[in-house]
């Protein structure tokens, strides 16, 4: 898979939020989005989702453009902000819910999805009754089940205990090994470097440095 953003602007009530951003992310690559909060990564992460549409400028997949040639990429898992689920089904039922949506993903493919990040297939515990930690590894198996070709993951490792970042960490470099394309950010710089072979530097909407080189 290969993504490239082309000269990438958004307004949005009169704020540029993104201004003439061109990036290339390949598969095999797990790229990071460094910045302070507000400088756009969610939003970058949000144009290659297809969640929002330029103001000028495109995203381009596999040379089919987004929000004309398709709607979203083909084939996608998508973690941007904190996870959304409902919270008196258990957390198999809600990835139930949404693998339903297209009907791509098995439930043996659930299981294994809450099985990687550490978490019981079969817990009855109702999400309302999830840890915080809890809750963002069920946000994570959300975005990797089925093992989508691109997953975007916006701070997957926020509220994760040191165990759970190492297994996540483990799990996402084994994508990576997979051929599977990761864009991601993270508050933590340490983390960041040491799972990105990538790093893109935003800073008001803009691009401002690169690091690292993909495969």
């Amino acid at each position: 898979m290969k993504i490239e953003m082309k000269d990438y602007c958004k307004t949005i009530r009169g704020a540029e939020v993104l201004k003439h951003v061109s990036a290339t992310f390949t598969s095999g690559n797990i790229y990071g989005l460094k910045g302070e909060n507000g400088c756009g990564k969610t939003m970058m992460m949000r144009a290659v989702s297809g969640l929002i549409l330029p103001t000028s400028g495109c995203v381009e997949i596999d040379g089919k453009v987004l929000g004309k040639d398709i709607s979203f990429p083909e084939s996608i898992g998508v973690l941007i902000e904190n996870p959304a689920f409902l919270n008196a089904y258990t957390g198999f039922k809600n990835l139930r819910f949404l693998a339903d949506i297209q009907k791509k993903v098995t439930d043996d493919e659930i299981r294994e999805a809450i099985t990687a990040v550490g978490l019981d297939p079969n817990d009855k515990r109702s999400y309302r009754k999830y840890s915080l930690g809890m809750k963002e590894r069920l946000g994570i198996a959300s975005a990797i089940m089925g093992t989508p070709e691109l997953m975007i993951l916006d701070e997957p490792l926020n509220g994760v205990d040191e165990s759970g970042v190492e297994m996540v960490k483990n799990l996402l470099t084994n994508l990576k090994k997979k051929n599977k394309l990761i864009i991601m950010s993270c508050h933590d710089s340490e983390d960041l470097y040491s799972l990105c072979n990538v790093v893109i530097h935003v800073k008001a909407g803009k691009i401002t440095d690169t690091e690292g080189e993909a495969q």
